[in-house]
């Protein structure tokens, strides 16, 4: 399978924990769908202290994983939105 593009897409979208409302990621988002994975290399801000652990209410959201050889970031369904 291919790499993902490595130009960052010029779109970044804010990720919120659904449970607390803190904000997480500061995302480079490319496409119109839902938020299934999260590429590290495109996070452009991070305000969590451990990856895929929400830091208000330390529920984890993620799973850290590889997709397509890249690190990322694999989101757990209904524990994160985005605006």
């Amino acid at each position: 399978m291919a790499k993902p593009n490595k130009k960052l897409p010029t779109r970044t979208v804010d990720i919120y924990c659904a449970n607390c409302k803190t904000q997480l990621y500061k995302y480079h988002k490319g496409g119109k769908g839902s938020l299934v994975k999260c590429f590290k290399e495109r996070i452009a801000v991070d305000y969590t202290k451990a990856p895929g652990m929400c830091p208000q209410c330390e529920q984890t959201f993620a799973r850290d994983t590889l997709v397509r050889g890249t690190p990322a970031l694999k989101m757990i369904g209904g524990k994160v939105y985005m605006k």
